[in-house]
């Protein structure tokens, strides 16, 4: 009867500790979803800034149209871009060409002197931080849901529940890891 208990005691102990892990691999699953999330939400209101942007520039810069075609085809790129390594590459080629967009205007001081273009500069500016800190909470859940995967004794209940690791939001060229440089002049 006491070797029943024990052995009960055990199967017990040991579905507990199953359960513990499998909750803690859910939890960081979720919380990697939730990052991926808040990055998204930054940069759609980052590209929908971009056209009110491209229009103010495009009033007084008109001969910069390469540039100006350049941000809207990264912008259309972004929008249509999915998984997180691609999306960081061409949210990448997308901040340097929001930085050229912004040193055209450097060129024009009527532009530099517009409010419109202000305001959208220094809402450019406050989106760009919130991606950096919302793309540092998403590659922090993918860190802690990657070692939970790959760390013995949860690996094991990964595995067995078809957990996988994530991927980390990266910037692939270290030019375009800059970003975008606001001058308020």
């Amino acid at each position: 009867m006491v070797v029943l208990l024990i052995l009960l005691a055990l199967i017990l102990g040991l579905a507990g500790w199953l359960i513990a892990i499998y909750n803690g691999l859910v939890r960081k699953r979720n919380l990697v979803r939730e990052g991926w999330s808040g990055i998204d939400v930054q940069l759609k209101r980052r590209n929908d800034l971009i056209p009110n942007l491209v229009e103010t520039v495009k009033g007084y810069a008109s001969h910069e149209k390469e540039t100006l075609e350049n941000v809207t085809q990264l912008r259309e790129k972004s929008m249509q871009a999915q998984a997180p390594a691609e999306k960081g590459r061409v949210e990448g080629m997308l901040s340097g060409a929001l930085g050229k967009l912004l040193a055209v205007a450097e060129n024009y001081p009527d532009l530099k002197a517009n409010q419109n273009f202000m305001e959208l500069q220094t809402a450019l500016a406050e989106i760009e931080d919130q991606i950096q800190f919302a793309r540092r909470y998403y590659n922090g859940a993918v860190r802690d849901l990657n070692i939970a995967v790959e760390s013995f004794p949860s690996n094991l209940v990964a595995g067995a529940f078809s957990f996988k690791q994530a991927e980390f939001f990266e910037l692939d060229d270290p030019g375009e890891r800059a970003v975008p440089k606001v001058g308020f002049a």
